[in-house]
């Protein structure tokens, strides 16, 4: 998949970068997996705007993903890769060969026709799903569970992939795409490949208008508030604010704010860069 460039014929277009959806092949969703989305546009049941930034954007439908992948030995074909406004990487469309259908995040590489399948003995194949017992080192992998069942947390954005590095009794360890390095129970699946549509990070909106579409209103900055309003407002003339953190006082731009009390501190190996 690649991106592409406009001619500046529009103020917008002079630095949009756009995707080409040159690996899409179907246009219009499955109707049996699609539900209804409500949005609050961040309002609480008050009325009252909880989150900032949020309202407006185009009308979506949900697409129904199974992360979980659990339909074990039963082959399934690629009918089609899809667009989904809900996430930056592409969907597939599965037909079993039992007559159910599902979406399941596209890897890269997956061609429409291609056959894939889940459960233990399968060939460590892009699109197939293993437990990571059985998946040999080195592997790139993605849609990884955190508890065996419960379906795939980590590594399910566009682009994203993780690389199962060793084995150590009951624990597998895997490198995240946050170039954490954490203990993950052999037990649990994940599937071969990276998330398609690595080129996501290269798009640019090029205008403000693109931000509505997509639901995400005005910020406005901190420094440009008065004091009464945010820690990093005030000052006379250009005054910037200070050390930056949020609205609440809480820093950014390095500070961590994960518990260290926190249970599971005890499987990670590496912290997150």
């Amino acid at each position: 998949m690649a991106v592409k460039k406009f001619k500046p014929a529009t103020p917008g277009q002079r630095y949009k970068v756009a995707n080409t959806f040159e690996t899409i092949t179907k246009s219009t969703p499955e109707k049996s997996l699609i539900a209804t989305q409500t949005r609050s546009g961040g309002r609480n049941k008050d009325g009252k705007m909880t989150m900032r930034h949020m309202g407006g954007g185009h009308k979506k439908k949900y697409r129904i993903i199974d992360f979980k992948r659990d339909k074990f030995n039963v082959p399934a074909t690629v009918a089609g890769v899809e667009y989904d406004p809900n996430r930056t990487c592409r969907i597939a469309l599965l037909h079993y060969a039992d007559g159910e259908k599902r979406y399941i995040i596209a890897p890269n590489g997956l061609e429409v026709g291609q056959k894939l399948v889940s459960g233990e003995n399968v060939a460590p194949e892009v699109g197939n799903t293993l437990y990571l017992k059985d998946i040999p080192l080195g592997t790139v992998i993605h849609n990884v569970e955190l508890a065996p069942g419960r379906g795939g947390v980590m590594a399910r954005s566009a682009g994203a992939h993780a690389q199962l590095s060793a084995k150590d009794g009951k624990y597998a360890i895997v490198k995240l795409p946050s170039g954490e390095t954490r203990m993950v129970l052999q037990t649990c699946l994940a599937t071969v490949g990276s998330v398609s549509n690595a080129e996501h990070a290269l798009e640019k909106h090029g205008k403000a208008g693109r931000k509505r579409w997509l639901g995400r209103r005005p910020r406005t900055r901190g420094v440009v508030m008065n004091p009464v309003d945010h820690p990093m407002g005030g000052g006379e003339g250009r005054a910037s604010g200070g050390h930056p953190r949020s609205r609440n006082g809480i820093p950014a731009k390095g500070f961590k704010t994960r518990n260290k009390k926190k249970l599971s501190n005890k499987f990670i190996i590496t912290k997150r860069k």
